[in-house]
């Protein structure tokens, strides 16, 4: 049957105008029509047979052609009957019609006609989508037309060459397209060739790791790819795990872990690709920083979910990593790709035993996003509450020992021995033994060309004991915030047998109590030593603890601080000397707040990635609204807290980046809120650990980030009007990471070879040197010359090795500490320098 639209004109004229006058009868506008108050459109249009619908959808398409001119000048005629036209065509084909392949024709070739004065593409405007699904409909069960069929390759060929940049949804149509005119041109059995079709760096090699599988597995790896493109959700469907597991049983677990690794194995390696936008023939400097393309986050999100069925450690290795690498921030962007990202995690959840756990365990410790912490944390509380433990217990029980007895592993090659022992937190090293029992340096050349496969796997154990070591360290390090206490018997059970948690908890000090009674010992080569040096037995007390200093006297703290000085024992983390912060008799007075850290002026970007670092929910201020002060929270769940931490954006002299970030912020109060009643606490009810801790974070921000500790601000220009603020921090009273400092450094002065030209004084390390006599204040590790006080900046460079590395520090290195250290040797020969941008200023004098 032929078209018959022409014959109807006059009628539709006449229904359209009676559409049109009673859609101004409800709204002087049509930017959104309601065709359910027009009756012309359902007393009469509605009741049309389907041919004669699909020739008005002809007729409205001719409409906007006509009247779109109109429309882009403003006529309100025109605009009306464009806007009506535009959207009472998808109106029409909401529903299922029945069409001749005529009048099929004649819908496509009309949306074909030019619209005037438009560069764009009439499918924009026109309902593509819709159209497509009428011809799915009519075409379901029975054979393609060869017209419809090239009537479809040409609306590919049309997609393909309108399209600028390729959405998501205009690739995944595209898709669509083809897997009908597939299916109308093959047996059902048939399994359509898929491809990534993202246009990313990853397209290539992701294909073309896909074209190198064996043509009788391929077809496997469609099916895969298909149900893969279905992963838009936040979590897979059982649906998709089941069907996916079919088929992934056909491939072979093996086969599947080698591609699905090369492929993530690809995107951890992947750089972002940096587009530059050109509009109306002119560049202008806009870029755009893409990491994977949206269609081919879906796919890989998909093999990332099917993962979730094998549990084997390469596989949550790379899952780890990968969910590491799309959580790394990209620059004006944010995360290079959350949604991929939080489905690692759900994998890492949601696989057979705890080693997954243990890997969420560890991105807690390294991911800086609050949401993402939020997820991890909700995995880990749902993993801990299914096997009936606590959130820190399920963290223990997640450890891997890596089979390590006394701290080492032994791996047999032949008639050689390699040796893995632990040597510090994040280092191992491995020896290598020969048949006789003499060490070899290097690798010897028989395991190389014997056992390649073997030396991979050791070397890969080596990496993960020790970013495992490092991880535990920092957990432990955060357990000082809780106050977490453990039965003696689950303590030497889960920790100290342990073969590699044994190791990390070496030199550090716990309370070991009982109802009526507690001492502090110090674990030191597998065994408990009081401070006086008297061995201590565990097994007389009932409960273990990490110690806090805060929770001790003075004294006491002092003679654990001589103990590891006298034994030159280095602790994990800073435990003996970690600052402690009570409360002073202003924060009593001003009861809810503490003011301690206000009025500080800080570097912004520096100070959120610091409080994201330290687990605090911390957001950039900006020139927008909203974006003038923020409340920086850190949650204490044990003590039942909520800290706060106000700061404001410093306003001044336009002081912010292209995107409108303040460069600067003010600091101000600290707060204390019980998150079970949502209540202001006065400070002096806050637990001493908590309040000492939240302290010590706040003094780690202003410490760091401050504008102070820039030697070049002032220089520089800095802000003008706050240049009395530098000048205050820099040479003004020592915090108390300060005080600690200063406390090392008069048990390391004396040690050093430039002990007789260097002494302490209240705030400064005063060197003196062949030329002129230098103060280094001990906080911000700037210089003033005397006589006169004059200024010296001196950058330093982190290329150059810390100078400490070779003295004794009682816990891991302080930078500032190496900054004091690298400046005092330096001026302490003030004559021997030969920088002239330091020599030019100790000489003007």
């Amino acid at each position: 049957m032929g078209f018959q639209g022409a014959q109807n004109t006059s009628e539709f004229d006449t229904v359209f105008e009676q559409c049109v006058q009673a859609a101004t009868k409800e709204s002087a506008y049509f930017y959104n029509v309601n065709f359910s108050k027009i009756a012309p459109y359902n007393d009469t249009i509605k009741k049309w047979d389907d041919e004669k619908k699909g020739a008005f959808i002809v007729y409205l398409t001719e409409v906007m052609v006509n009247t779109f001119k109109g429309y882009i000048k403003g006529s309100k005629r025109s605009s009306n009957e464009f806007q009506l036209a535009q959207q009472m065509i998808p109106a029409l084909f909401r529903s299922k019609m029945t069409f001749s392949e005529a009048t099929f024709v004649a819908m496509y070739q009309a949306s074909q006609k030019k619209l005037p004065a438009n560069s764009n593409d009439n499918w924009q405007w026109w309902p593509v989508a819709s159209f497509f699904k009428q011809i799915e409909y009519n075409y379901a069960d029975q054979a393609l037309p060869d017209q419809i069929k090239n009537m479809l390759h040409n609306m590919l060929q049309h997609l393909t060459e309108i399209r600028a940049v390729a959405s998501k949804e205009q690739l995944k149509f595209e898709e669509h397209i083809k897997s009908f005119l597939f299916q109308s041109e093959h047996e059902k059995s048939a399994v359509k060739p898929t491809y990534f079709i993202g246009k990313d760096g990853f397209q290539e090699i992701g294909n073309s790791i896909l074209n190198q599988i064996k043509k009788d597995q391929q077809n496997h790896w469609f099916v895969l790819m298909q149900l893969a493109q279905k992963a838009t959700g936040a979590k897979p469907s059982k649906r998709l795990l089941t069907e996916a597991k079919t088929t992934m049983d056909a491939i072979g677990s093996d086969a599947f872990k080698k591609i699905t690794q090369a492929w993530f194995q690809e995107v951890i390696n992947l750089k972002e690709t940096i587009t530059t936008q050109t509009f109306d023939r002119q560049e202008y400097n806009y870029n755009i920083i893409e990491f994977l393309s949206s269609p081919n986050v879906d796919v890989i999100k998909g093999f990332v979910w099917m993962s979730s069925w094998y549990y084997d450690s390469l596989t949550l290795q790379t899952i780890s990593k990968l969910a590491e690498r799309c959580f790394k921030k990209i620059p004006e962007k944010g995360p290079a790709s959350a949604g991929l990202g939080n489905a690692c995690l759900y994998t890492l959840f949601a696989s057979k035993g705890l080693d997954g756990v243990a890997h969420l365990s560890r991105l807690r410790l390294k991911i800086k996003q609050t949401n993402t912490l939020t997820l991890i944390e909700k995995y880990i509380s749902e993993a801990a509450s299914k096997l009936g433990v606590s959130f820190d217990e399920i963290e223990d029980l997640a450890v891997d020992d890596f089979k390590l007895q006394n701290h080492q592993l032994t791996y047999q090659f032949d008639n050689i021995k390699a040796v893995l022992s632990l040597s510090s937190i994040g280092k191992s090293t491995i020896k290598w033994h020969k048949a006789d029992g003499t060490e070899q340096k290097t690798v010897p050349q028989q395991v190389k060309d014997q056992f390649d496969a073997k030396l991979k796997k050791l070397k890969n154990n080596q990496k993960q004991i020790d970013q495992t070591t490092s991880t535990q360290k920092e957990r432990f390090d955060r357990m000082l915030r809780s106050d977490r206490s453990m039965t003696v018997a689950y303590f030497k059970e889960k920790l100290l047998q342990h073969g590699l948690l044994s190791f990390v908890l070496q030199k550090v000090i716990f309370k070991c109590s009982t109802d009526t009674e507690s001492c502090l010992a110090i674990f030191l080569k597998d065994q408990f030593y009081s401070s006086n040096y008297d061995a201590i037995s565990i097994d007389d007390f009932t409960h273990v603890s990490l110690w806090h200093p805060a929770t001790s006297s003075v004294d006491e703290v002092k003679k654990w601080r001589t103990f590891l000085m006298e034994g030159q024992i280095q602790q994990p983390f800073k435990q003996a000397y970690r600052e402690i912060y009570l409360l002073t008799a202003a924060e009593v007075n001003t009861r809810t707040y503490s003011n301690r850290m206000a009025s500080h002026i800080l570097k912004q970007h520096q100070y959120v990635t610091l409080a994201k670092g330290r687990n605090w929910k911390a957001r950039l201020l900006g020139a927008w609204d909203g974006g003038d002060d923020d409340t920086a929270q850190l949650q204490l769940p044990a003590y039942k807290i909520c800290a706060e931490f106000w700061v404001n954006s410093l306003n001044a002299d336009d002081q912010y980046n292209a995107n409108g970030i303040w460069n600067y912020v003010t600091t101000d109060q600290i707060r204390f809120i019980n998150t079970e009643t949502n209540d202001l606490m006065e400070l002096i009810h806050v637990p001493p650990i908590a309040f000492s801790e939240v302290m010590r974070d706040v003094d780690l921000f202003v410490g760091v980030a401050s504008v102070g500790n820039d030697p070049t601000w002032q220089d520089s220009g800095g802000l003008p009007t706050y240049r009395d603020y530098w000048q205050s921090y820099s040479f003004g009273d020592l915090s108390e990471i300060a005080k600690n400092r200063k406390e090392i450094l008069k048990g390391l002065i004396p040690r050093l070879k430039i002990a007789a030209v260097t002494h302490i004084t209240d705030k400064f390390v005063v060197v003196k040197g062949t030329i002129r006599t230098y103060k280094i204040h001990i906080g911000s590790t700037n210089i003033l010359m005397e006589p006169n006080d004059q200024y010296l900046c001196i950058v330093q460079d982190r290329s150059i090795k810390d100078s400490n590395n070779n003295l004794f520090l009682p816990f891991e290195g302080d930078h500032g500490l190496s900054v004091i250290i690298s400046k005092a040797l330096l001026l302490a020969a003030d004559d021997k320098i030969t920088d002239s941008t330091i020599t030019s200023q100790i000489n003007q004098k």
